[in-house]
């Protein structure tokens, strides 16, 4: 009896995981497809229809979804440069701390002064970073991901790799896109999210 009962403990826990696996699976694809869908929609996007199959996501992996624990900050504001050589005016609104494969990390999250003053983005908080498959694997200026505040509670955050994004920059020249300043430079390989562009750049006016 007891044989038959961890038996089907077994195989509920199996069926469980597996159905956890797809959940996640499916709802990072359904992010990938709705940010695909955005470029659209964008007035000044750097891609077309024709564009779209030419972007490339590593799989969906679950390992590269952590929590982390918030550390807000008092910052100065202070101007971030982008690689068009002008500068953007941010705030650091605090720090990130978590573990990846068993290793410490820590991101610094900013806020944007101009957002900040609109409606639509007045939640929105700014993660840029870069990491080992930079230049190789992914874009070579690094990638950013998106939080809002509403997204911090009791002190704790769910950070999601899988959703890291390519800057403007890694599709069509003459964007102002932020560098992801020294401190969110990770000495670890991020396997997740968006991966290079597979065309070449196109030329673009300064937006």
């Amino acid at each position: 009896m007891m044989k038959i009962i961890l038996s089907t403990l077994f195989v509920v826990l199996v069926a469980a995981s597996g159905s956890q696996a797809q959940t996640f699976t499916e709802e990072t694809n359904k992010f990938r497809k709705h940010y695909k869908e955005e470029f659209l929609h964008s007035d000044n996007s750097p891609l077309k229809a024709a564009d779209l199959p030419y972007l490339q996501f590593y799989e969906p992996d679950s390992s590269y979804r952590v929590e982390a624990r918030f550390e807000k900050a008092k910052g100065k504001s202070f101007e971030m440069p982008t690689y068009s050589g002008m500068n953007k005016t941010y705030v650091k609104y605090g720090v990130l701390k978590f573990k990846v494969n068993g290793r410490k990390q820590k991101l610094t999250v900013y806020r944007s002064l101009s957002l900040q003053q609109l409606a639509k983005y007045k939640d929105y908080l700014f993660v840029p970073f870069k990491d080992r498959t930079n230049g190789s694997e992914t874009y070579g200026g690094g990638r950013y991901l998106d939080l809002k505040t509403t997204d911090l509670k009791d002190g704790t955050c769910i950070l999601d790799f899988n959703k890291a994004y390519n800057p403007y920059c890694a599709y069509s020249a003459g964007y102002n896109c932020p560098i992801p300043p020294i401190n969110n430079h990770l000495a670890i390989a991020i396997s997740a999210g968006e991966k290079n562009f597979a065309r070449e750049h196109t030329e673009a006016s300064i937006k």
